[in-house]
Formats: structure tokens, C-alpha cells, sequence
């Protein structure tokens, strides 16, 4: 009888075979203390990303999606498969420093309470990125993607929900934290649940950490863990109302009116912030 990995990492890839390269590399490179298992989600990028992981990493396992059934679904696929302790969501374009995920690992083994970590991402020019945040409230898009987020009234709102009036300097509590790199207790996913499906991309990440503290899981930020994040927020990249045209800006709001009206009326759960 085989024994189960102590970790799963699990990576969805759609049309980014480079950075998949360049993410799998690391990941071996890394020689990580704990025996992990791989898989690849490929959500049909038809760019030759999958012919490239059969012939540079044989050893990791393919899940192939006939179509392109988006983040949540598609990390669903990798979840149902993975048969480790503990499982780590992780996106393409994110690189792992030696040593990071063994302190992401480390922390829920010595933290019970604690479903879900994320780690200090950054950018290239290493500064530190904003990757956690307080919960959202219907105010929050129209703040940032119109002039009134420019008013200091609602500087004030955003800093308090980016989580900029703190330096990510120390470990601690959070909301929520972006989808690029989160590891999660097994024990604690299988009593919350894994994605919410009916977010194609975007606030599924939201979704799954409210409803960790919904059941008594905490989510912490573990700022001795970093990894660099080559991040673009293709939904914010037109600004105002002419980003209606962008297909990311038109997900990331349809996102948005599921994530409100799945919790309309509902209290926002307590995460000692």
C-alpha cells in the first residue's frame, strides 16, 4: 500500500506554457522536505503546454479539460484527484523562493486552527505585493473602478479592504487572500468544500476563504513565506466604464453580483481584524 504525499500541489494552466515551464522548474528545483505529488490542470490551452509536460516532467500527473471550464472548475479537477495531507492551489505565474513553502507547510502543522495560508507575495522589483484583504462590500468595485475611490472618504475605505494600513511585515490573521498560492488543510477543505463552481474566475478565492471562517477555520497571512507573483489584474487594466468592454473587467463584475447576492444579508464573519 503506497503511502500518501505529505503535500499536493495542484496548478491550473491555460495558455501560459512558458511560465508553466519556468513554474514546474522551480517547483524541482526547490527539493522540497516533504514528499509532494504534482498535477497539472490544463483548461485545453491547445498551445503545446501539455506535449511539454509529458516530455520535461514525465513524472507529474496531466488532467486534461476538454474545454476551458474555468479557475474554480478547473482547480476542482486537480482537488478531487489529489491524495495529500495537505493541498497547495498554485498559478503559473508565481515563483517559489527555496524554503517558502515548507514555512507555509510548517505553520499549518503547528497551527490546528488554521485552514488555510497564504504567502508574502511580490513583484518582481520586490517590493511587496497587496495579496490579502478584509472582505469586500458592494461599495468596493464601484470604488475602484470609478473617480470616487479618489475622494479621501473612500481612500480610506479601500486602504482598510487592500489591507495597505499594515506593512505585511508580521504573520497574522486575514480575510481572504488572492488565489495565485494558497495551501490548505485537507481535513478542513473536506468539511468546507472545495470551489464554488459557479464562479467562472475570480471571487471564488473570496468565497472559499469566507466560508473556511464560516466553519471555525482561520486564514492566515505567513510573511516569512515568499514567493515572487508576475501579476497582472487584466480586469483592471481599462479603467472606468470603458473597461465594460474587456472580457476579464465583464467576468470579474458578473464575479462580483454572484459573490453579493450569494451573501446578501448576511454578517460577514468575524476574523479578529
Amino acid at each position: 500500500m503506497n503511502t500518501p504525499p505529505e503535500l499536493t500541489i495542484i496548478i491550473l494552466n491555460y495558455k501560459t506554457k512558458g511560465l508553466l515551464k519556468q513554474c514546474l522548474r522551480g517547483i524541482k528545483e526547490s527539493n522540497l522536505a516533504m514528499a509532494t505529488e504534482v498535477i497539472v490542470v490544463d483548461n485545453n490551452s491547445k498551445d503545446g503546454s501539455v506535449a511539454m509536460v509529458e516530455e520535461i516532467f514525465p513524472d507529474i500527473k496531466i488532467v486534461i479539460s476538454p474545454t476551458n471550464v474555468g479557475f474554480a472548475a478547473g482547480a476542482n479537477l486537480g482537488l478531487r484527484l489529489a491524495t495529500g495531507r495537505y493541498l497547495m492551489i498554485l498559478n503559473t505565474d508565481v515563483a517559489i523562493f527555496r524554503g517558502a513553502v515548507e514555512q507555509l507547510h510548517k505553520y499549518l502543522v503547528n497551527h490546528p486552527t488554521a485552514g488555510i495560508v497564504a504567502p508574502k507575495l511580490i513583484n518582481p522589483d520586490g517590493t511587496t505585493q497587496l495579496s490579502c484583504y478584509r472582505f469586500p462590500n458592494f461599495i468596493i468595485p464601484i470604488l475602484r473602478r470609478t473617480p470616487l475611490g479618489k475622494l479621501p472618504w473612500a481612500k480610506k475605505i479601500l486602504r482598510s479592504y487592500l489591507m495597505s494600513d499594515w506593512d505585511h511585515q508580521n504573520t497574522r490573521p486575514i480575510g481572504w487572500a488572492l488565489g495565485a498560492c494558497l495551501m490548505v488543510r485537507r481535513v478542513a477543505l473536506d468539511q468546507v468544500g472545495i470551489f464554488d463552481e459557479r464562479f467562472f474566475l475570480y471571487f471564488e478565492d473570496v468565497d472559499l476563504c469566507r466560508r473556511f471562517w464560516q466553519r471555525g477555520w482561520e486564514v492566515w497571512y505567513v510573511s516569512d513565506a515568499e514567493m515572487v507573483h508576475y501579476h497582472r489584474r487584466l480586469s483592471a487594466e481599462s479603467p472606468g466604464l470603458t473597461g465594460l468592454f474587456s472580457y476579464p473587467t465583464r467576468v470579474h463584475i458578473i464575479s462580483g453580483l454572484k459573490y453579493f447576492a450569494k451573501y446578501y444579508g448576511a454578517v460577514k464573519p468575524a476574523h479578529h481584524l
